[in-house]
């Protein structure tokens, strides 16, 4: 099977943009939440931010953190828990939200040193990361969780679900990978760490690296892409580069992947500029049972250019056999 086959012919298939998936009930703000305005046909999402702000929430650790989170869905549904990329917040998720089956509990996670959380010097391991993940579920009382994890919060997902398997129902690699290929090196695409070592404070938001960093193949709101770049420009230069340099102490993942065996579904675009076709075959080859579905002409962040498509997509995998709660687009 052709690793830029459509998702048509890797088991799933694409659903009409008729159906538009809300994520209400947790609290009075998840409501307005989902008013967030979509117009049929449109090929730009915009989604209003301010109720996701208003939702969110901070809980002390008892290793030090402060976690924020956010908690949207069915307070009674299966939980489950997003994990964001490198320098992105909580806001990751705003687009993919919306499209959601109703019946999930969400929670949406700030990793240390982003978003509201704690910006602490050290320490910045994915086994770190996966820890804070660990204890936020013991402090909202969470048994057991489906988790879902975008780019560097891939590879935190991966980690939790091999160091706590009783604590892991499904597993949602996004753009993620198995480690570097094998061989000579290739130098990719886009360099991005040897970019983010160039980065001097104040770190502009609006600025050529910074806007490349945030580019896709399909236009994305560009309201939303606007408070991204300036929520990681808030990020401590610090900061950046020790999730940079203290991720690569552990960069052997195929030395662990072998623990990793819930229910696992592996998404990509098939434009990523940063996990390209040698790097996501390290991730199949290691997981030869996980579901795939490579969607054609995205990018590192598919679930920003079509949501509709990736929520179908996860719906199916989260919630196989059930009749998915949903409202229509005019609703």
């Amino acid at each position: 099977m052709s690793e830029d086959e459509p998702p048509q012919r890797q088991g799933y298939q694409r659903r009409a943009a008729g159906g538009c998936r809300l994520a209400p009930r947790l609290l009075a703000v998840a409501c307005a939440f989902l008013a967030a305005h979509v117009p049929a046909g449109a090929d730009v999402m915009h989604v209003d931010l301010r109720p996701f702000d208003a939702a969110r929430h901070t809980v002390a650790l008892p290793d030090g953190i402060t976690l924020g989170y956010v908690q949207l869905g069915d307070p009674h549904g299966v939980p489950v828990v997003l994990i964001h990329g490198y320098t992105d917040s909580d806001l990751d998720w705003a687009p993919l939200v919306p499209y959601l089956s109703r019946n999930l509990r969400l929670v949406i996670v700030d990793l240390r040193g982003h978003g509201v959380s704690s910006k602490p010097e050290c320490c910045y391991t994915r086994l770190d990361f996966a820890y804070d993940v660990k204890l936020l579920l013991d402090a909202l009382g969470i048994d057991r969780a489906d988790i879902v994890g975008h780019s560097l919060g891939s590879i935190v997902a991966q980690t939790f679900a091999e160091f706590w398997p009783r604590r892991t129902g499904r597993v949602v690699l996004i753009s993620s990978t198995g480690g570097p290929p094998a061989g000579a090196p290739r130098k990719p695409q886009f360099d991005y760490a040897a970019a983010i070592r160039k980065l001097r404070e104040p770190i502009d938001p609006d600025s050529a690296f910074m806007r490349e960093w945030w580019t896709s193949p399909k236009p994305v709101d560009p309201q939303y892409l606007r408070r991204q770049r300036r929520n990681a420009a808030a990020i401590p230069l610090q900061v950046w580069l020790a999730v940079l340099e203290q991720g690569l102490v552990d960069s052997d993942l195929q030395r662990t992947l072998p623990r990793l065996r819930a229910p696992t579904l592996l998404i990509w675009g098939s434009a990523d500029p940063i996990m390209e076709p040698a790097v996501r075959r390290t991730l199949r080859r290691a997981l030869p049972h996980a579901k795939v579905v490579i969607f054609p002409g995205l990018g590192h962040n598919p679930f920003w250019e079509d949501p509709r498509a990736c929520a179908a997509v996860l719906d199916d995998f989260l919630t196989p056999g059930a009749q998915v709660a949903r409202y229509s687009a005019s609703g």
